[in-house]
């Protein structure tokens, strides 16, 4: 049901009484919450008592996943031999982390380990040539890659060739053509009956280190202390917060309050809440992480996620804190200088946006591509020159493949790879106005109008009198948050401010409120981040408001706020 214009306010399916009746009864709830669990698809007290009760002891089985037995006996060899070990893996967060994981694990079984992470600018992304020919150089036998590998078919024959072995672990779609690697741990393969799909490629690699474990029968807190790592990948790579990925996404981010790696512990100043959700990871610790690969190294990270000494953690953290501060300045200047070219180009009414600076920082292209598509809502390329080619960031509007619309224009196109919403390419400079042209053409043939308007998906609607201290209380456990776990967001119609309303933030961004309903006693806290603009609008006039309910923590001390994600005035 479509209720708005600006937005797509878009209302969810009414769950079946009977459904929420029976929820009702089996887990003594109120009709609410029975509505929310059915909606996250939970019908039975079993489904309930796993959703709100996650378990270690539900992981799945390590073995289950095709090739494990494999790829623990091959490193078992290679660490009872003395043969010497690449730990191989992507300069991203879920790569990083993964390359800090196994390195971190191997090295306690063998002396003879250590990693190499690509150069973004230099190798670009997954296997390199140059990766190949360190591990050759340097008297490798065995290679395992993390987060990366499924398509490097040439390089693994490269390594072959040099009898060095190839263990895979990827999280990504294989292609036609599978690498001949000693072992291919990967969850998304058609003939793996591995329970769950959707890993991070750490999350593969902690699924390696729990089957060496269980082969050696090391006690389980030999592997669980890798699960802040996994959870600050599962967070950055944006994977589904379901079945596995949640358990260990709940006892990570319990870990990285409770007990964190200590680099992580280091990016992290002035963190005072009492826990560590997955927004918490997405903007403090993962951007700080990128930064490295983006500005520098992507080493840099993964030394300050390995090392045991202090002073040494402590002066990594800050020059990555500085790195990122920098990728900051890089990020705001490149997406002012892309909005104003889109003006100056009268683009504003393009169906996609892409823009072109000579000197614009390759780190920051994909970043600048999300913020224009924030600006303008409509698929976005970002290109700048490196090597003498033309390379470029895409990203896409919710419901849009942009992959797809560049395999339509792959005529103009030296190489291009990524999925539905994100994407890489690469072009020779003469091919950008024709290619510029096409894409402007493909999009606006192929994008539904309905596509460029933003859509903000509702759980239910309530009254603010429902918004209870033991309504927050169980919401709170549906928790951690994230894709297709979103946290849930609510409608509620006809409030009112009680004349606190104030516009916050930089050019008075931002809207501060306290909101009631009519006929009720309790007044809520409510911020709504770029909703300043309505300050007018919303004196003494009732309102319809789009909203999640959350904590906010100042000095110690929390309360429920409701954090507004649109208003419509009635």
């Amino acid at each position: 049901m479509e209720i708005s214009q600006k937005n797509r306010w878009v209302l969810k399916p009414e769950v079946e009484s009977t459904v929420i009746k029976h929820l009702m009864n089996e887990l003594k709830v109120d009709a609410k919450m029975a509505e929310l669990l059915a909606l996250k698809g939970i019908h039975t007290f079993d489904a309930a008592h796993n959703f709100f009760r996650p378990s270690l002891e539900r992981l799945h089985d390590p073995f289950l996943m095709k090739d494990m037995s494999i790829a623990v006996s091959r490193i078992l060899k290679a660490i009872n031999e003395k043969e010497h070990i690449m730990i191989y893996g992507d300069y991203d967060v879920d790569g990083t982390t993964s390359v800090s994981m196994m390195y971190m694990f191997i090295s306690s079984l063998s002396k003879n380990v250590t990693h190499y992470i690509p150069d973004r600018y230099a190798e670009g992304y997954g296997v390199s040539f140059q990766g190949i020919q360190y591990a050759i150089d340097n008297d490798i036998s065995l290679i395992i890659s993390l987060d990366c590998g499924i398509k490097a078919v040439d390089k693994v024959k490269m390594a072959q060739d040099s009898l060095i072995d190839f263990i895979i672990c990827d999280h990504h779609l294989p292609g036609e053509i599978m690498p001949e690697a000693k072992a291919i741990l990967d969850p998304k393969q058609k003939d793996c009956e591995y329970p769950y799909k959707e890993l991070s490629g750490c999350g593969v690699g902690f699924k390696l280190i729990q089957a060496i474990c269980k082969e050696l029968s090391l006690p389980n807190n030999v592997y669980e202390q890798y699960l802040d790592l996994v959870a600050v990948s599962i967070a950055a790579d944006i994977v589904p917060i379901t079945d596995e990925n949640r358990i260990l996404a709940y006892y990570g981010l319990k870990k990285l309050k409770e007990d964190p790696n200590i680099g992580l512990e280091a990016l992290l100043l002035n963190f005072d809440k009492p826990d560590f959700t997955i927004s918490d990871v997405v903007f403090k610790i993962a951007p700080k992480i990128n930064a490295a690969g983006r500005i520098e190294h992507a080493d840099l990270a993964v030394h300050l996620l390995t090392s045991k000494n202090y002073d040494e953690v402590e002066k990594i953290a800050r020059q990555i804190r500085g790195l990122n501060t920098e990728r900051k300045t890089l990020d705001a200047d490149v997406t002012q200088e892309a909005l104003v070219q889109i003006v100056e180009n009268n683009e504003e009414n393009n169906a996609a946006s892409v823009v072109f600076g000579k000197n614009w920082h390759k780190g920051v292209l994909g970043i600048v591509a999300s913020r224009l598509t924030e600006s303008y809502y409509r698929p976005t390329l970002v290109f700048t020159e490196s090597n003498g080619k033309m390379v470029a960031s895409a990203r896409s509007v919710k419901g849009y493949n942009v992959y797809d619309a560049l395999d339509h224009c792959s005529e103009y196109l030296e190489q291009f790879g990524g999925h539905k919403y994100a994407a890489g390419l690469t072009m020779a400079s003469e091919q950008y106005p024709l290619f510029k042209k096409a894409f402007e053409e493909e999009v606006k043939k192929t994008i539904p109008k309905s596509l460029l308007i933003p859509q903000i998906e509702i759980d239910t609607e309530l009254k603010l009198v429902d918004v209870t201290p033991k309504f927050n209380r169980i919401l709170k456990q549906f928790a951690p948050f994230g894709p297709q776990n979103m946290r849930p967001v609510f409608l509620t119609k006809n409030v009112f401010d009680s004349g606190y309303a104030k516009a916050i933030g930089n050019e008075n961004k931002h809207l501060k409120m306290n909101l009631y309903q009519e006929g009720a006693r309790n007044i809520f806290q409510a911020i709504g981040f770029g909703l300043g603009s309505y300050l007018p609008q919303i004196k003494n006039k009732p309102f319809d408001i789009v909203y999640t309910v959350e904590e906010n923590y100042w000095q110690g001390k929390s309360h429920i706020q409701l954090n507004i994600k649109d208003i419509r005035i009635n």
